[in-house]
């Protein structure tokens, strides 16, 4: 029998977005259908679910579920097989093929993919922090980081940061110039969260020449000049003497290769920041 209005019940103890996906999926290919999609989430109680149910089988409706509690997946199965209502039970099928291959329980806990997603607000929140404490911008973020770059410049301090950011790490950067101020916060930081970063003189000259370049700028400035580099370097690792801090030389090392260095060294490797 044809049907003018068909009705999508979506059933879920969490958001139930999952089960939304597919559904919406489906409609988009009935331009000519009137199709309505009802979502009844966050289903906690078992008469919460009985009422839900009741609800798709007095629209004779099509029965898409997300649920994850033994008891409730037992109950929707049997309900829509009484009631002849077509059931999609999106999450038992492949958890139980995951049991049977694995022999490890699952967790049925409600919303575990949502709990998830939060790994990616906190990378969100690592890139944000960096961009925010870039370059010294505001000295008070050396004190909340969980690496703090030092180094002069062209030694890769915003790429590493950002770079350190996707990994959910708080990252934090000053630039090294002689006789500048140095933040007083920057004392208060244990050393252990500070990297000092260097580089070899005559790879710099060449690194900020090529800036210079890029810029339509003459080359051959004090920013690039051989004895002037050397002073910064000197200055940057007295500071780094000073402070304790592991010195890392990026003359030779990818991105990569050198955060993978300041994550051994500060010990950050085995901590779950990796989305």
């Amino acid at each position: 029998m044809t049907k003018t209005n068909i009705y999508i019940y979506i059933i879920s103890d969490s958001v139930g977005e999952t089960a939304a996906k597919i559904a919406q999926a489906s409609i988009a290919q009935y331009l000519n259908v009137n199709i309505t999609l009802v979502r009844r989430t966050f289903i906690t109680e078992k008469d919460e679910l009985l009422r839900a149910l009741k609800d798709a089988d007095d629209h004779d409706a099509i029965v898409i579920h997300t649920l994850t509690s033994d008891q409730f997946v037992h109950i929707a199965n049997e309900y829509c097989g009484e009631h002849n209502l077509f059931c999609m039970d999106l999450m038992s099928p492949i958890m139980n093929e995951i049991y049977r291959r694995s022999g490890e329980q699952p967790s049925r806990v409600a919303g575990a993919l949502h709990s998830l997603n939060q790994n990616y607000f906190n990378r969100i929140n690592a890139m944000e922090f960096a961009v925010k404490y870039d370059d010294g911008k505001d000295p008070k973020g050396f004190l909340e980081a969980d690496i703090v770059l030092l180094g002069v410049s062209r030694t890769s301090k915003t790429p590493l940061s950002l770079f350190l950011a996707n990994k959910n790490l708080k990252v934090a950067n000053l630039p090294l110039v002689p006789q500048a101020h140095i933040p007083k916060q920057l004392w208060e930081v244990d050393p252990k969260k500070i990297v000092g970063l260097t580089n070899d003189p005559i790879i710099l000259n060449k690194i900020r020449q090529e800036r210079m370049k890029a810029y339509g700028l003459d080359p051959n400035t004090s920013y690039s000049n051989l004895d002037k580099i050397q002073e910064e370097l000197e200055f940057a690792n007295d500071l780094y003497r000073q402070l304790g801090c592991i010195v890392i030389n990026v003359a030779d090392l990818s991105i990569e290769e050198t955060a993978a260095i300041i994550l051994k060294e500060l010990k950050l490797e085995d901590r779950s920041y990796y989305a």
